[in-house]
């Protein structure tokens, strides 16, 4: 196994190494520096400022040269200062890590468990007006965008209602709490329509299979057979789809994080957009796909203790 993960990690190189060019050409390479420096300081900006902020970042340079810069930064995970708040972006993420994670690791494991309770539900009373019944609900949950949620549970709950905070977060040991439920809620809800589903036709299939008709048969009860035999047999979908969550978990919640006022790496994100903060976006984007080939890896690492058939070769 330890020599699979170390191929996997040796084929993430080149990935990533694309990737950094990519995006170093889509944010230096398509733009002129004087059209970079004016996002950053505003249309109106003098030329003065303008000539002094190239000359700050680097702007003025050779592009080969901005790219060894750019490069080293990644490399030694010291991604520099934002333009607009001058704060190392290493430290702000590590701040930012703490309150994302508080929001993103309970909604998705809400959300998971939900989804599968739900899942193995609907498979025990398959083919009647509950199951349908539930799979409209479920349909009717993927059909509603996420700031629906947002919006929603913040006019009613939040403001009409005064149950929750409608925008803000603090640190205040348990206190903290009342900031966390309503968008661990949205969180868990939005994804519980397409989880559900999903779960729903890997169960389908499975007790379709000859061993639970065998297990039926000899007499083994339906509660058991759904939770030992086919939850078991379902593992490798579970574990494809779940897993397939890890960047969002650690690189935040967008909308939510930006409606509600919460200091953490989506937030972060949505401001440097918005900012054209370029330095900020360009380590997200590297974050994120270094998420996403550690998920790929652990996926394949996971399905080999799910399912003994599997060999990492």
């Amino acid at each position: 196994m330890l020599s699979y993960i170390l191929r996997r990690v040796l084929y993430a190189v080149p990935i990533l190494l694309g990737v950094l060019i990519i995006t170093f050409f889509l944010f230096r390479g398509l733009q002129k520096p004087d059209t970079i420096a004016k996002l950053a300081l505003g249309q109106k900006a003098p030329s003065h400022a303008i000539t002094a902020f190239k000359e700050k970042h680097g702007l003025d340079r050779p592009m080969p040269e901005q790219f060894g810069r750019y490069l080293k930064s990644v490399v030694t995970l010291d991604f520099g200062e934002s333009w607009k708040t001058g704060r190392s972006i290493s430290d702000t993420f590590a701040k930012g890590a703490l309150p994302t994670l508080l929001v993103t690791i309970p909604g998705f494991i809400v959300g998971i468990l939900a989804a599968l309770g739900l899942a193995l539900y609907q498979v025990f009373v398959r083919q009647s007006r509950v199951d349908r019944a539930i799979t409209f609900f479920c349909v009717a949950l993927m059909s509603v965008p996420t700031v629906v949620y947002i919006i929603v549970c913040q006019a009613v709950l939040a403001l009409q209602l005064n149950y929750f905070p409608a925008f803000g977060f603090e640190f205040r040991g348990l206190e903290t709490l009342k900031f966390l439920v309503l968008p661990i809620t949205i969180l868990a809800v939005s994804n519980l329509g397409y989880d559900g589903r999903m779960f729903r036709a890997v169960f389908l299939e499975e007790i379709a299979q000859d061993y639970v008709r065998t297990a039926l048969a000899k007499g083994v009860g339906n509660m058991r057979v759904l939770t030992k035999h086919v939850l078991k047999n379902g593992l490798i979908a579970i574990i494809t789809l779940t897993v397939g969550h890890l960047p969002a978990l650690i690189m935040g919640s967008l909308l939510i994080e930006s409606f509600f006022g919460i200091p953490g790496l989506g937030n972060q994100l949505f401001l440097a957009i918005q900012q054209s903060d370029q330095p900020v976006v360009m380590a997200c984007v590297f974050l994120g796909a270094l998420l996403y080939l550690f998920a790929l890896t652990l996926t394949d690492v996971l399905y080999a203790f799910a399912d003994p058939r599997i060999r990492l070769s």
